[in-house]
């Protein structure tokens, strides 16, 4: 059984895949606490559901696209079972993960796009990096790193030319809303060269910041 937050269907607002309708999959449960978490309602509480009544529901919406996200879908044993069962159904399934669980369990999957955070030192989680994931990942899956301050960034940077990031996979940079701006981000990743994607949440800007279920 999964502890299921929510279920919807909106466009995705995030990653190489951003402006594409996209159906959700919100699981409840997280093993860090980021300072900057926009999703602290997914820590606790949700429905319980079987893997069967997820997929009803989710191919119901009639989407080529669904992501798994959270909280930290890997905390449930039985994510990768529901990862394949949606490939296997030709859907290309999203994963966000939090980076601090190893994603060895789904890069046998085809059809599966792993999206995983390495937490910078404002989330206060930095320590919880799992970096032989690194070494997991595979050309399709994507690296976020979500940059709250220009120290943020130097890491970001460090880390990603230490382990050659921008070579093995999509590298992602988003900058915390409440204390970055966008266009203070693009001007480092110019000024820098970085071969990065600026990757902003597209479904703030269209719907608002509060607003959940889309």
């Amino acid at each position: 059984m999964f502890s299921v937050c929510e279920i919807f269907t909106s466009i995705q607002g995030e990653s190489s895949y951003a402006g594409l309708p996209c159906t959700f999959i919100r699981l409840t449960g997280c093993n860090l606490r980021c300072s900057y978490c926009d999703t602290t309602y997914a820590y606790e509480g949700g429905a319980a559901m079987t893997v069967e009544q997820i997929v009803e529901k989710a191919v119901s919406a009639g989407m080529r696209l669904v992501e798994i996200t959270g909280g930290e879908p890997l905390l449930h044993d039985e994510t990768p079972a529901l990862v394949a069962i949606l490939a296997d159904m030709g859907i290309r399934v999203l994963i966000e993960t939090n980076g601090s669980l190893d994603i060895s369990r789904l890069t046998a999957i085809p059809l599966s796009t792993v999206i995983m955070d390495i937490k910078t030192p404002s989330s206060g989680m930095a320590l919880h990096n799992d970096y032989a994931n690194i070494s997991r990942l595979r050309r399709s899956d994507e690296v976020k790193f979500v940059i709250g301050s220009r120290d943020d960034y130097t890491w970001a940077v460090e880390i990603v030319r230490q382990y050659d990031i921008d070579n093995i996979c999509t590298v992602l940079m988003s900058p915390v809303d409440t204390s970055l701006d966008a266009a203070t981000l693009i001007k480092w990743i110019i000024e820098d060269r970085l071969a990065v994607r600026l990757n902003v949440q597209l479904h703030k800007y269209i719907f608002g910041p509060d607003v959940r279920g889309v």
